[in-house]
């Protein structure tokens, strides 16, 4: 049995550290077990420019997560677990099915709970000629000794960064000191593949995105997460400020996010993001309409 896959025997991939035994029946706290469980693989062409380029990024989406978000717009994946299990021989497949239709990149989509079995999957993938950027695309809340196993086999993080009030991480997605730990994961991210690298079309081929998601009545939170990400990577780092939210799955039910962004809110935003200079990346525009959540970038 590989080393890395044994650890699943008393799991502590994730910072919940819940030591139980996916190895052999056991589910963990991210609701995940033994076997790599995904929703389902496209081309997706509404991620950020450098990413989704003109061919579109290869997203495999695997189910469950560590966090459990009351405003996930992927609950159904990511909350209930909507998906099937697949053996690492198909998921490698999948990866160079995906290569084949002209994807800019694998786009591994909440991808924490598998990261061994995703590294496993990957070197299958790569004898079988595998040969495009790989990213992981993730909430995190990783372990950076977990990270340090993907050193080589990821070439762009995507790593949100949600929330610096930690209560907040513990009333929106049921996690303790979330900020901690996700600006130490982010560190161990660039620190592995450094700062951006972007070829002639304007694709990245290295390099770390933050997103952070705007929060109705939480602007300052958004203004402290950015201004930690100013302060520690200056513009060595593309920052994605995203203005999609709109209440779905419990946030319906929480009235203090139970609405989307006015445009007084991301008016605000948009102001201090230009008074701290925070100039590498991409703003997302306030949808027009209730129907509008497609994403649409300003650089």
């Amino acid at each position: 049995m590989d080393n890395n896959i044994q650890k699943l025997e008393h799991c502590e991939i994730c910072p919940h550290k819940c030591k139980v035994d996916r190895l052999n029946g056991k589910i963990g706290r991210c609701n995940s077990g033994k076997n790599v469980k995904i929703a389902l693989y496209s081309t997706h062409n509404f991620e950020e420019p450098c990413i989704s380029g003109k061919n579109g990024s290869g997203t495999i989406f695997f189910s469950n997560c560590n966090l459990n978000c009351i405003y996930c717009q992927n609950y159904e994946i990511s909350q209930l677990g909507k998906g099937k299990e697949i053996e690492l021989e198909e998921l490698a497949n999948i990866m160079i099915k995906q290569q084949n239709n002209g994807v800019e990149n694998i786009n591994l989509v909440t991808p924490t709970s598998y990261v061994v079995q995703i590294i496993e999957a990957i070197k299958i993938a790569k004898e079988k000629g595998l040969r495009i950027p790989i990213v992981y695309n993730t909430n995190a809340y990783e372990n950076v000794e977990t990270l340090k196993l993907l050193e080589g086999f990821i070439d762009i993080y995507l790593p949100d960064l949600k929330y610096y009030y930690p209560k907040l991480g513990e009333k929106y997605s049921k996690v303790k000191d979330y900020f901690n730990i996700a600006t130490k994961a982010i560190k161990e991210m660039y620190r592995q593949v450094g700062n951006p690298r972007i070829n002639d079309e304007g694709i990245l081929k290295k390099g770390v995105i933050i997103r952070h998601l705007v929060l109705p009545n939480y602007i300052e939170n958004s203004k402290k997460v950015l201004k930690w990400i100013k302060e520690n990577f200056d513009n060595k780092v593309y920052v994605s400020i995203m203005a999609q939210y709109f209440p779905t799955y419990k946030a319906k039910e929480n009235e203090k996010i139970n609405r989307k962004l006015t445009k007084q809110e991301y008016e605000e935003i948009m102001d201090y993001v230009y008074s701290i200079d925070l100039s590498n990346g991409y703003v997302q525009e306030l949808g027009e309409n209730e129907e509008e959540y497609v994403p649409k970038w300003n650089v």
